[in-house]
């Protein structure tokens, strides 16, 4: 059950009205920024999205006038950024709001928080869009209350966010959970890593584009019901969860992105996979009840958004 409040939870195809923001309680701009494209939105710090829109993520010379006009006519307070990585996530470096290494060359080491900020002249909050998708979780939907959690999204590629301590995760740069090397499963030997730099990690073996180019389907969502596919994406996800689970020790693991919302039985597939492979190793109240302990996304898809919502709200409190 969705925990936040959503006004209008589609994406409209025009620009849409939005009520004028009351004076106690700001309104916070949110992007979610993908690869494909960029989800715009406006909201409250307590979860209510009163308007969002999607374009296209073209490049930045297109792409960033556009937001900024939509956004400038809002009269938001502050804007939230949760964009695709790598990208700078510490303050302190040069690169903090930069696009880096990324395979879309018009955005590479593009100051996109430098650009929105000035287009705008509000507070900016910045993380990257899993991150942002965890924040939204631990804020408004299924890890609400937690200490700790972690979001991971299976879909075109693999990423996680986490969230410990009372804070996002970062380190010399973040997260980068989908490069984790896994172990081939049996009968899996010969297939082709689709990562262009690993030869077997977790996003090359079980993210979107692995499941379509092992099976030659043209989505992985073809194979939802294929025992062989549950059995191998369910083993591979598991030995992913069951290395964050050791490592980052999280109250809980929300499990979301295309494949597995698109995989209904992959859920139950990989919580009993990492009750088997964790052998008993781990036993803690949580992995005693593990459906509650690996779950799916509680914000109706609006995690990422949500999240970019928070980053607004806390940087309007640090300005």
């Amino acid at each position: 059950m969705n925990q936040a409040t959503t006004r209008q939870s589609s994406e409209p195809a025009a620009d849409q009205a939005t009520a004028a923001p009351a004076a106690d309680r700001p309104l916070i701009g949110a992007i979610e920024a993908g690869g494909t494209k960029m989800v715009l939105a406006c909201g409250y710090a307590d979860g209510t999205i009163t308007e969002r829109t999607s374009i296209p993520t073209q490049d930045p010379v297109q792409t960033v006038p556009v937001m900024v006009e939509w956004f400038a006519s809002k009269g938001i307070a502050a804007l939230g950024i949760a964009a695709f990585g790598p990208t700078g996530v510490t303050p302190s470096l040069s690169t903090y709001g930069h696009i880096l290494q990324t395979p879309k060359l018009a955005w590479r080491n593009f100051d996109f928080l430098g650009a929105m900020s000035r287009g705008l002249n509000v507070p900016c909050g910045y993380d990257t869009d899993v991150n942002g998708a965890c924040l939204g979780e631990v804020m408004y939907g299924a890890a609400k209350g937690l200490d700790s959690a972690m979001y991971i999204t299976v879909g075109t590629g693999i990423g996680a966010g986490i969230y410990a301590g009372g804070q996002l995760v970062h380190g010399m740069l973040h997260p980068e959970a989908g490069h984790i090397t896994l172990p081939r499963v049996s009968g899996d030997q010969d297939f082709k890593c689709v990562c262009p730099t690993h030869d077997s990690c977790f996003e090359g073996l079980a993210a979107g584009p692995a499941v379509v180019k092992r099976y030659g389907v043209e989505r992985a969502s073809d194979m939802a019901d294929d025992e062989g596919f549950l059995e191998l994406e369910g083993t591979y996800i598991a030995q992913g969860i069951l290395n964050y689970l050791y490592v980052a020790s999280p109250q809980r693991i929300i499990l979301g992105g295309g494949v597995p919302d698109h995989a209904p039985k992959l859920m139950d597939r990989v919580r009993a996979k990492v009750l088997q492979l964790n052998n008993g190793y781990i036993s803690t109240p949580e992995l005693d009840d593990i459906d509650s302990y690996i779950v799916p996304p509680a914000c109706d898809g609006n995690q990422g958004v949500l999240g970019a919502i928070a980053l607004g709200a806390q940087a309007l409190q640090q300005a």
